[in-house]
């Protein structure tokens, strides 16, 4: 690894841009602790420019949402030959993507609950409306609205009756040009944060979020001090701990991620676990799952911000 400054990329324009200012500063307090000097960057429309001045050595990517977990900066530090930590370009298309990572999952029989998409065209060109119907037959109810490529459970809503669905598809609209819907699936909400590359890839112990007051993890749960209860290690027995680190892995390399990454999965009343979601770039704010984990698994947050560096790469 070079000696040249680590550039913490931050911030950024996305919706999410306020949690990645948190993140950024986490890391680059621990860069400094681990005695690295760092070049804090909130990202805009000069970041080449900073890049190609400053010369670092890595970028310790901290940026959520568009345009830093959906592949696009990592496209222009390869172009800058700068390395980079966390999951490569294809990876974090993948990640981003909820109905890409799902029809992944669903290739390696991985268990996701069943879902349709749409992109906005389909509504206003196609008369998509006109399907929702035979789409809740085939969901159920409740049905759980999502925009597909959004982060930290933006835009998310659950419809509990039929006329609820069109009010929650707008609403998810609102965020992103496609929606896809969702069987609900109630139960524990487990988080499983994967640390490493390929066959080396290993898992952190399950993290539970329990929300007080909140249908589910949502937005504000995640990010409001107080608002959710996280139980690291999760309280589960010894075969679902295991199977519940055996999908995280078996996601994380579906996709071909690497560095670090955090699965998100349900498991319901009879004891059967769904994957939701992975996310390329996890939150590394105070009230964010992957530190909990690496605190229960008995790493401190400068242990994973070194091990992360240390992976730091160009290419897949």
């Amino acid at each position: 690894m070079s000696d040249r400054p680590v550039a913490v990329l931050k911030g950024g324009r996305s919706l999410e841009r306020e949690v990645s200012l948190r993140s950024g500063a986490n890391v680059a307090a621990a860069l400094r602790r681990l005695g690295r000097e760092v070049l804090e960057i909130d990202v805009d429309e000069h970041l080449v420019r900073t890049l190609r001045t400053e010369r670092p050595g890595a970028a310790f990517v901290a940026l959520h949402g568009k345009g830093g977990e959906d592949g696009t900066v990592q496209e222009l530090l390869e172009i800058l030959e700068v390395p980079y930590t966390g999951s490569g370009v294809l990876a974090c298309q993948r990640s981003m993507d909820k109905v890409v990572a799902k029809s992944h999952f669903s290739v390696a029989e991985i268990p996701t609950p069943a879902w349709f998409s749409f992109s906005q065209d389909a509504f206003r060109e196609l008369g998509a409306a006109e399907a929702l119907p035979d789409i809740v037959e085939r969901l159920g109810l409740p049905v759980v609205v999502k925009p597909t490529k959004q982060g930290s459970a933006l835009g998310i809503g659950v419809a509990h009756e039929p006329g609820g669905v069109a009010s929650s598809l707008m609403a998810a609209l609102s965020y992103d040009d496609h929606v896809m819907l969702e069987r609900f699936v109630p139960g524990r909400e487990l988080a499983v944060s994967v640390l490493g590359a390929g066959d080396a890839a290993w898992t952190l112990p399950a993290v539970e979020a329990i929300p007080h007051g909140r249908e589910f993890y949502d937005f504000e749960a995640r990010y409001t001090p107080g608002l959710t209860e996280l139980r690291a290690p999760a309280d589960l027995p010894d075969a679902v701990a295991d199977e519940a680190a055996r999908l995280a892995l078996a996601c994380y390399r579906a996709l071909g991620c690497r560095g670090f990454g955090r699965v998100d999965l349900i498991l319901d009343p009879d004891g059967a676990l769904w994957v939701l979601e992975i996310n390329a770039i996890p939150g590394m704010t105070d009230t964010s799952l992957l530190p909990k984990a690496a605190e229960a698994g008995g790493m401190s947050f400068d242990d994973v911000v070194a091990r992360v560096l240390s992976a730091a790469a160009l290419g897949a």
